[in-house]
């Protein structure tokens, strides 16, 4: 009897050991791993979206490249010169297409992505694209609103600056930037930048090269 009560114990210990470890595990993640569940049914969720937004398409959309990105995300930011390389490199070969997931601990991460979408809408994707990367040093990591600094780079690109701040304020545009969110935690992505090859996550960073060469595997195929 006192030899099972032990085994009891030692096996409870052990469970609460687990327990903790698992706590311990989660608490100290990244600041960039997203704390969300998921609304999305996984079953549904698919990479490529009739409303996705694209920085170039392909006659024959033969190779989709997808990117799950958030805005203020330094790791994004290191990966954007090889996406614009990759841009540039198969411009007209392949579709490339960004969805939004601001990580809910990045203060400006949502607004961002209303920014870039309300751009979108008046034909002004790219440059607000680039512009956000480009100035990430600038308003990166803040726990202010940026709202002011992002109205200045609507100026600069000669945006409608009526239409500009009544959709960033646009619920629509707020539900547009959830929906994205939503589909990538459906899909399993977990933080930025997340990168999807004909509907296949992709390692985590690739470089040039790798990505590269996967492009062309899948060019051939």
């Amino acid at each position: 009897m006192k030899l099972t009560t032990n085994v009891k114990v030692s096996a409870t210990l052990a469970a609460v050991f687990v327990v903790l470890l698992s706590v311990l595990l989660y608490t100290n993640r990244s600041p960039e791993r997203t704390e969300v569940a998921a609304t999305e049914d996984p079953a549904t969720a698919t990479v490529w979206t009739e409303e996705i937004r694209t920085l170039t398409e392909a006659p024959d959309a033969k190779v989709q490249l997808v990117e799950f990105l958030d805005f203020e995300c330094e790791s994004c930011r290191a990966l954007y010169p090889v996406m614009e390389r990759i841009r540039a490199e198969y411009a007209g070969r392949i579709d490339i297409g960004i969805r939004y997931f601001p990580i809910p601990s990045h203060t400006n991460s949502h607004l961002a992505a209303r920014v870039v979408e309300a751009a979108a809408r008046q034909g002004r994707l790219e440059p607000m694209y680039q512009r956000m990367y480009e100035t990430q040093a600038q308003w990166g990591e803040s726990s202010q609103s940026q709202e002011a600094v992002f109205r200045g780079f609507a100026q600069e690109l000669g945006l409608d600056i009526t239409a500009f701040e009544r959709d960033i304020a646009d619920r629509s545009v707020a539900e547009r930037v959830d929906r994205d969110f939503d589909a990538g935690l459906a899909l399993g992505v977990q933080g930025t930048p997340t990168l999807f090859l004909n509907g296949v996550e992709l390692p985590p960073m690739p470089t040039y090269e790798e990505l590269r060469a996967r492009i062309d595997t899948a060019l051939a195929q």
